[in-house]
C-alpha cells in the first residue's frame, strides 16, 4: 500500500458513528400482558352484556380491542425505523432506514456542510439537520429530548474536531 492509499484510508475511518432507534416502553414480554390484561377485561364484559342480554354492545367491546391492537402493531411497526449517522474526516452520512425498510442515504463533505439545532426555551431541542451544497435533511425526528441534546452534543462536538482537523 502506497503512502497515499494510507491516508485515504485513515481519512475514511469514522471519527463518530450512531445508530438512533426510537424509544418504547414496553418490550415485547411487555406487550403480551398488557393484551392478556385487556383481553381478560374485554372478554369479561362481553360476558356480562351477553348474559344480559345486550348483545350489541359486545360487538363494541370487541371493535375497541380490535382498535388498541391495530394502534399498537402501527406503534411497533414504526419502532423499527432507524438512522445511521456516521461522520469521518471526508463525509457525513446519514442513511435513513424507514419501517418497511426502505433505505435513503445522504452524503455530505464535513467541511462545508453544517448542522442546525432549533430549540425552545421551556422544550429544549425541537428539530436537527444537516445542511450543505444546497440539500438539507433532518436527523432524529423520532428521538425523545434527553437523547436529542446527547446526540446533538456527540455530534456537533465530533463535527467541530473534524473541521478543526483534530
Amino acid at each position: 500500500m502506497t503512502q497515499g492509499n494510507a491516508d485515504l484510508t485513515m481519512n475514511d475511518l469514522p471519527v463518530f458513528s450512531a445508530e438512533l432507534h426510537p424509544y418504547r416502553s414496553l418490550g415485547r414480554n411487555g406487550h403480551r400482558i398488557f393484551f392478556l390484561i385487556a383481553g381478560a377485561l374485554s372478554f369479561a364484559h362481553m360476558a356480562v352484556f351477553m348474559i344480559s342480554g345486550a348483545w350489541p354492545v359486545v360487538l363494541f367491546f370487541g371493535l375497541d380491542f380490535l382498535a388498541l391492537f391495530g394502534a399498537f402493531w402501527l406503534n411497533n411497526r414504526a419502532a423499527k425505523a432507524r438512522e445511521i449517522v456516521s461522520l469521518s474526516r471526508t463525509s457525513i452520512s446519514i442513511r435513513k432506514i424507514s419501517p418497511s425498510g426502505r433505505e435513503t442515504a445522504h452524503e455530505f463533505n464535513p467541511f462545508w456542510a453544517r448542522f442546525l439545532v432549533s430549540r425552545k426555551a421551556k422544550i429544549g431541542i425541537t428539530a436537527m439537520h444537516v445542511r450543505g451544497s444546497g440539500r438539507q435533511t433532518d436527523v432524529g425526528t423520532f428521538l425523545p429530548p434527553d437523547d436529542r441534546e446527547r446526540f446533538a452534543s456527540a455530534f456537533s462536538g465530533a463535527l467541530a474536531r473534524v473541521k478543526r482537523g483534530y
